[in-house]
């Protein structure tokens, strides 16, 4: 299916099979909470009952404002009376993780005090680094870095060591040691010095696996109703062959316009000498095994990447590169072999951190070796200086860094996401243009053999036309490298118009630092720079000061939620298309090419649209917000794919007059402060 479903009366969704029982449970809940009716959050609750009474896939396109987790939630609820395994929710984003665990779910099961339903089991799960490890704090492993937890001064000298200081105080008394529990948070590197990563980890072997923070946390999904995770964990599982989930028939993915990215993130592999060398210092370190095979090897491939371009490696691994990636692989292979630990019931940290480095290393370099070059891509990168306001290009002799990653994740999640379960996948972004081609395409729900599948738009409570206005620049010229000064004034005519409230997303960090520089020289606003404090900080500041502004790159396009007047004006930059020389982008753009699809408009303007959508949802988020998207890339008023993008935006009222923006602005700005 491709054309959205449309929404149909209360009294026909009761008819919907399954559907009648997440309803009253619906309407239970919104009574006890007093809230209010939604016509949209009642379409989704009853197609997803359906679904999963159907067992069949499911594409919820759920504008802001509809409800959407508990259009998904109350329906899941409902079907664990019938159902022996827990149903797994999987978000994007930790903060909506946080949101469901923490004020979606509680809200549910207090409001359903006294029934059934009320006494649900919901565990969150996440990764083993983002629980603390008592054996890790306890000395149980070596020291990597040079700040290290043991041994610290009685007065910390530095921040990292009042941080740790504060993990050892903290871990005396939390219950979970689940990292986002910790108030104020602390540097990754602070983290890292009592933490481990799945791969450093003991498992059973580890002597205080019964006290195990991130193995009590497994051990309570198992016995769970309902399990929040994220999307990386449900890539693992799903690809990998690792049970990192429990058992389960019915996945609900929320975010989903995230989910093809996140999960070619996951499965994206890495290898260059560097790793090879930290991998042999760790093996001289902590085993009787000589590094000398694995350190030659990392010369070789040292040797072999020198003067290769960065960029796609169009033809495959040959010559030199092929020699080397062999070696390579036979070096990891005996170093594994001769490392193998003894039969004893434990083992040591030291020996599991070195086999990992050095298991890594040969899972890369055997998956090189043995790419297809239809199915994987390969690239080279180097690390890339900024200076003189620009990123300078890398040299040919610098350090480089080989890529691997799947051309399409379609296949993969179709085998191991979407056999043998019910997957309902939900977003405010799925649809371009009114069809979910597109993303059922990126999901391997599309084509020959693909499972059947429905998919509905429930819409979105907000009168978009009369709430805002979308401000296309058109008189400005074409974007280039970096904001021009034509657009960096423009911006100031129009966070001035607005006295602030200005939300700036930007599709670079030097184009965000230029923004707020300009504005800093040439106004009074209170301008909130991403990467000067935490981004909770500078969100939290962002709505308590309604005439500050908020400029930075793509984790505010997609992840800020701020109702009211304190976001009143909405600012994109350009058209954020994937850079034109990222590998995956070019080698996916040739493919589609090459199957008679269009490119440009299936890769790149795909993406822009989605990224686009999103940002403009930035905007209004409750019934009651006004204010302005802005974009100051005219592109979209003078090209072709301009209408293609423009489909994918809310239907805010349209001009291209700088004139009557402003004067909108104004008005705005005038009526908050009367």
């Amino acid at each position: 299916m491709s054309a959205p479903t449309n929404a149909a009366g209360i009294s026909e969704l009761r008819t919907i099979p399954g559907a009648a029982a997440a309803l009253d449970l619906l309407d239970e809940v919104i009574e006890a909470t007093g809230g209010s009716q939604r016509a949209g959050q009642q379409t989704m609750a009853a197609h997803v009952a359906q679904a999963m009474e159907l067992e069949r896939h499911l594409l919820v396109q759920a504008g802001t404002g509809t409800g959407k987790s508990l259009g998904y939630l109350v329906p899941a609820l409902e079907r664990i009376e019938t159902s022996d395994k827990p149903i797994i929710v999987a978000t994007a984003t930790l903060a909506l993780q946080s949101q469901i665990v923490n004020r979606d779910i509680p809200r549910l099961l207090e409001a359903m005090e006294g029934t059934p339903v009320a006494e649900a089991h919901v565990a969150i799960l996440k990764g083993r680094s983002n629980y603390l490890c008592l054996h890790k704090l306890e000395g149980g492993y070596p020291e990597e870095e040079p700040d290290a937890l043991f041994d610290l001064p009685a007065r910390p000298t530095s921040r990292v060591g009042e941080d740790v200081l504060r993990l050892r105080q903290w871990a005396e008394r939390t219950e979970t040691g689940d990292r986002d529990e910790l108030k104020p948070g602390v540097s990754d590197l602070a983290w890292s010095q009592v933490s481990v990563s799945s791969a450093d980890c003991l498992g059973k072997r580890c002597p205080l696996v019964e006290e195990c923070f991130s193995e009590r946390a497994r051990a309570e999904a198992t016995e769970a109703d309902i399990v929040i995770t994220n999307h990386a964990l449900l890539a693992i599982n799903a690809f990998e062959g690792l049970a990192v989930l429990p058992e389960h028939d019915t996945v609900i993915i929320d975010e989903a316009h995230e989910l093809a990215d996140r999960v070619t993130g996951a499965v994206t592999g890495t290898l260059s000498p560097r790793m090879i060398d930290r991998a042999a210092r760790s093996l001289k370190k902590n085993s009787k095994v000589s590094p000398v095979p694995l350190s030659n090897a990392a010369n070789s491939l040292d040797r072999a990447l020198n003067g290769v371009p960065e960029g796609l490696l169009a033809r495959g691994v040959e010559g030199h590169l092929l020699a080397a990636l062999a070696s390579v692989q036979d070096a990891a292979r005996a170093a594994m072999s001769d490392s193998k630990p003894g039969d004893s019931k434990e083992i040591d940290a030291g020996l599991q951190i070195a086999r990992s480095r050095v298991n890594e290393v040969l899972e890369a370099s055997t998956r090189m070796l043995e790419a297809a070059g239809e199915h994987e891509v390969l690239w080279v990168s180097r690390p890339r200086v900024f200076e003189n306001g620009r990123y300078q290009e890398a040299a040919p002799d610098d350090p480089a860094t080989l890529h691997i990653a799947p051309l399409s994740v379609a296949g993969r999640l179709r085998e191991g996401l979407f056999d043998g379960k019910t997957v309902i996948l939900t977003s405010a972004t799925l649809t371009v243009g009114e069809s979910f081609d597109a993303a059922a395409g990126a999901l391997g729900l599309m084509g020959p053999g693909a499972p059947a599948w429905n998919g509905i738009d429930v819409g979105s409570p907000f009168n978009y036309p009369k709430q805002g206005v979308l401000y296309v620049a058109s008189d400005l010229p074409e974007p280039k490298f970096g904001v021009s000064r034509e657009q960096l004034q423009r911006l100031l005519e129009l966070c001035e118009a607005s006295g602030g409230g200005a939300l700036g997303l930007f599709s670079s960090k030097r184009g965000a630092e230029q923004a707020a520089e300009y504005i800093r020289e040439h106004s009074d606003l209170n301008v909130l720079l991403q990467g000067e404090s935490s981004l909770a900080a500078l969100v939290e500041e962002f709505t308590e000061d309604t005439d500050s502004c908020l400029f930075g790159t793509m984790s505010l396009w997609q992840g800020v939620d701020v109702p009211g007047d304190s976001c009143r004006l909405v600012i994109m930059d350009r058209i954020p298309f994937p850079r034109p020389n990222d590998p995956l982008t070019q080698a996916r753009t040739t493919a589609t090419n090459q199957h008679g699809g269009n490119g440009f408009m299936s890769v790149s303007a795909y993406h822009a649209a989605i990224r686009m959508a999103q940002g403009a949802g930035r905007l209004i988020r409750s019934v009651n917000d006004r204010g302005v998207v802005a974009i100051l890339d005219s592109r979209m008023a003078t090209k072709r794919y301009g209408g293609y993008l423009m489909r994918s935006l809310p239907p805010l009222w349209t001009t291209q007059k700088k004139d009557v923006v402003l004067a909108a602005l104004g008005r705005l700005r005038e009526s908050i402060r009367s």
